[in-house]
C-alpha cells in the first residue's frame, strides 16, 4: 500500500476507473450476446432492437476508449451482416 497521498488516491481512482469499465465491457458483451441470440431465434424485430442497443454501446466504448474504434467498427459490420442475413432469409 502507498505512503504518498498522491498514490494513495490515484489507487483510488484506478480502482473506480477499473471497476466502471468491467461493468460498461460486461454491458456491451451482454448486448451482442442478446443479438447473437435474437438472430439464432430468427426473431426480426428482437435483433433489430438488439443490433441498435450493440452498436449504441459499442460507440460509447470507443467514447470511452475501452476498445479501439476499428475494433467496434469491425464488429459492428460483422453484427449488419447477420442481421442482413437474417432479414434476407426470413423474406425469401
Amino acid at each position: 500500500m502507498p505512503n504518498i497521498k498522491s498514490a494513495i488516491k490515484r489507487v483510488k481512482t484506478t480502482e473506480t476507473r477499473h471497476a466502471r469499465n468491467i461493468a460498461q465491457k460486461s454491458a456491451l458483451r451482454t448486448a451482442i450476446k442478446t443479438f447473437e441470440v435474437a438472430v439464432q431465434n430468427n426473431d426480426v424485430e428482437a435483433a433489430k432492437a438488439a443490433l441498435l442497443n450493440a452498436t449504441k454501446k459499442l460507440d460509447k466504448a470507443v467514447t470511452k476508449g475501452l476498445i479501439h474504434k476499428n475494433a467496434a467498427s469491425r464488429k459492428k459490420s460483422r453484427l449488419a451482416q447477420k442481421f442482413n442475413s437474417l432479414s434476407s432469409n426470413v423474406t425469401a
